[in-house]
């Protein structure tokens, strides 16, 4: 059983090296009152330093056997703004999507995007659900340009519950026919810390036929009474059967006692190493994304410290083989 392990945009260990410089609105539109095609100049700038800077990254990520990564949301910046309908970025940055993608194939590496939190396929409000698509078929977008197939994927939460989680799981169900076939064939289902929990997404992932990206830290924050990993195991491994991926998790540790649902700087490898010993049992490879304050940094201490304990072998920089 193979672990490879990953991290999420940015690194700690290249200087200089950022995917996600931003351009505000406000900027851009003060500088565009001045002189428009500065305005713009300033945007496609920035999204090629992003994508400049997203190339470093993938090289390091190759240098140091990180095959499983994710890139910024805001590579692009202002890329779907309403007052910006008409930039066809992929125009101006599609060299570098393309060099991009290249890299990606050559290494073997597998990528996926993370839309921002606020994309929604259940809102009931046919502007969020709106905006929430375009948002998808930004990154899709994106993906296409790169020359990546349906193996590149979006990683989403099911979103809100409005008061009736049973009736928002459903209003899902009923949007989904809405969703373009282009971002459909790309997104996975993700369980969240406060609303939806492993077994919401998995109720879901069988309706649908969507695979299920499982998040431990949100399992540990949100279950229903009386679920356990091995009653979830089977049915999250299962969901990616015929996708031609391994099975991915999350992992990450509290910030502190008191503030269990945010993010450490760190993982704790005993935060990761009981999952780990459950899942041998079921003997399939797994993708582990580390979401933590200081990235890669983090994600190679935490291979290290595993590394340490029983049953785990380190096979590299950024994996694991598990032994017994």
């Amino acid at each position: 059983m193979l672990l490879r392990f990953g991290y999420v945009a940015m690194s700690m260990e290249l200087a200089d090296c950022s995917p996600s410089r931003t351009v505000t609105f406000k900027t851009f539109s003060g500088l565009r009152e001045r002189n428009p095609q500065a305005a713009m100049d300033k945007l496609k700038r920035t999204a090629r330093e992003n994508l400049f800077n997203t190339l470093r990254l993938l090289r390091y990520n190759r240098a140091n056997d990180v095959m499983i990564y994710r890139f910024s949301s805001k590579i692009i910046p202002l890329a779907t703004h309403p007052e910006l309908e008409g930039w066809d970025y992929v125009e101006d940055v599609g060299d570098l999507l393309g060099q991009i993608g290249d890299l990606v194939r050559e290494g073997g590496m597998r990528v996926s995007f993370h839309p921002d939190h606020y994309t929604f396929i259940n809102s009931p409000r046919e502007e969020v659900f709106t905006a929430s698509i375009k948002d998808y078929c930004h990154h899709c977008r994106l993906l296409d340009a790169m020359g990546l197939g349906a193996e590149a994927r979006l990683v989403t939460h099911i979103g809100g519950g409005y008061g009736d989680k049973g009736k928002s799981l459903e209003l899902f169900l009923s949007n989904w026919r809405r969703v373009p076939d282009q971002a459909a064939r790309r997104i996975v289902l993700e369980n969240d810390d406060r609303t939806f929990t492993a077994g919401d997404a998995l109720y879901l992932s069988g309706k649908l036929g969507l695979p299920v990206v499982f998040d431990v830290h949100h399992f540990i924050c949100n279950r229903e009474e009386g679920s356990s990993l091995e009653g979830i195991l089977p049915g999250f491994l299962a969901s990616w059967d015929g996708s031609g991926l391994c099975p991915k998790v999350h992992v990450s540790s509290p910030r502190s006692g008191s503030d269990l649902r945010s993010h450490h700087d760190f993982v704790a490898a005993e935060d990761v190493y009981s999952f780990i010993k459950t899942a041998a049992g079921f003997s399939r490879d797994i993708d582990v994304m580390v979401e933590a304050k200081k990235k890669d940094s983090a994600m190679f201490r935490l291979v290290g410290d595993l590394s340490q304990l029983p049953g785990l072998k380190r096979v590299g920089r950024a994996s694991l083989e598990v032994t017994g």
